[in-house]
């Protein structure tokens, strides 16, 4: 393949894959379990397109003789190569070893972490290469009937060698078969608050006080509320598995509120759309009226009372969303008439708040 050919292929498929991991981060439904299937056979053609370009530049990266080393490696291009190739070569290294079951930590991160890490240094890369160096694509290169077909086989020959992956994986009973379709591996399910406390971002109030605290609904509303921890614990239950981002699944019993008897006793304005669920450091998601109906606030599980570390004195249940859609330590629901584009900044920055600190 052409160089100018290869390095657009190479910056296309780096920024479909990235794309298409930080989709698979928000998707806890089964019925979008083909995006997964997708990023990792966009990762196997990133693989085979770099070996490509590696044929091309290896007298570069890799000379012969030991002469030329010290040369070689004061030149930013190599460098830069060599880099670039490391990042690779590790996100696709931890991407398969993860789904094949690995347990690796290091540094106190597993190897979904490691991931993810290595897919942001990998991009922040290859954009500053591709706004340096790129050369523009030609008409010649564009044009090209067995430049096209050669790049589209690659990527081709990658999205089927994911599910083939898949299948290899379940008919020899390889390690990590055992996990959901996200990735993520069962862990202590039904077991309370047993079960590990994690969250998005590093969020870490205090302790909030079940015998002072209220819960404000308002917004689009037609009966704005202030409701105590006594009147949001009514004994509704749900059986809810939480997906967390981080690499594990775990199931369990819990009691509290459903979310649609708290719209109904606010009533709602004609032109609601969006119910947002905010924690007490800022952190906030909204959901659909439908679906925020069938959620929880829960303020118990297996029995027992929801301990800090889970979002005491009350969190959402989403069942079919990530974990992090779960917002922990809530003080406020409102009802939107249209979407919240904040909340996407919101979810990355609480944890800067000085409530997300647990200074105040």
């Amino acid at each position: 393949m052409r160089p100018r050919v290869t390095d657009w292929g190479l910056a296309l498929l780096v920024g479909a894959a990235f794309g298409t991991g930080l989709w698979t981060l928000t998707i806890g439904q089964p019925e979008l379990d083909w995006v997964f299937v997708v990023h990792g056979g966009l990762g196997f053609a990133l693989g085979a397109l770099t070996l490509l370009k590696l044929r091309r530049v290896r007298g570069r990266v890799l000379p012969r003789g030991l002469a030329r080393w010290p040369a070689t490696y004061r030149d930013p291009r190599s460098l830069a190569g060599i880099g670039t190739t490391l990042l690779v070569l590790l996100v696709l290294l931890t991407g398969v070893a993860w789904v094949h079951g690995g347990t690796l930590v290091a540094g106190g991160y597993n190897l979904l972490n490691w991931h993810i890490v290595a897919a942001f240094l990998l991009v922040a890369l290859v954009s500053v290469h591709m706004l340096a160096r790129a050369l523009p694509l030609r008409r010649a290169d564009i044009s090209d009937r067995r430049q096209a077909l050669r790049l589209g086989g690659l990527v081709i020959g990658g999205l089927l060698l994911a599910p083939l992956q898949h299948l290899a994986q379940e008919l020899l009973r390889l390690p990590g078969v055992e996990r959901r379709f996200t990735g993520s591996r069962e862990l202590a399910s039904f077991t309370g608050n047993a079960f590990p406390t994690v969250s998005w971002v590093a969020d870490k109030p205090r302790p909030i006080r079940v015998d002072t605290w209220q819960l404000r609904i308002g917004g689009a509303v037609e009966r704005p509320l202030r409701l105590g921890h006594a009147d949001i614990t009514m004994g509704d239950r749900l059986v809810a598995m939480l997906d967390c981002t981080g690499g594990f699944y775990s199931t369990q019993d819990w009691q509290g509120i459903t979310v649609g008897r708290l719209l109904d006793q606010a009533g709602l304005a004609p032109d609601a759309a969006y119910v947002r669920f905010v924690s007490v450091t800022g952190y906030r998601w909204s959901l659909p009226i439908a679906q925020a109906r069938e959620a929880l606030l829960a303020t118990h599980l297996g029995g027992e009372a929801l301990s800090h570390g889970h979002g005491a004195p009350a969190r959402l249940v989403a069942p079919g969303e990530r974990g992090f859609v779960w917002v922990k330590w809530l003080v406020a629901i409102d009802l939107l008439t249209g979407p919240d584009p904040g909340q996407l900044v919101a979810i990355n920055t609480s944890s800067f708040s000085a409530t997300g600190r647990g200074e105040e």
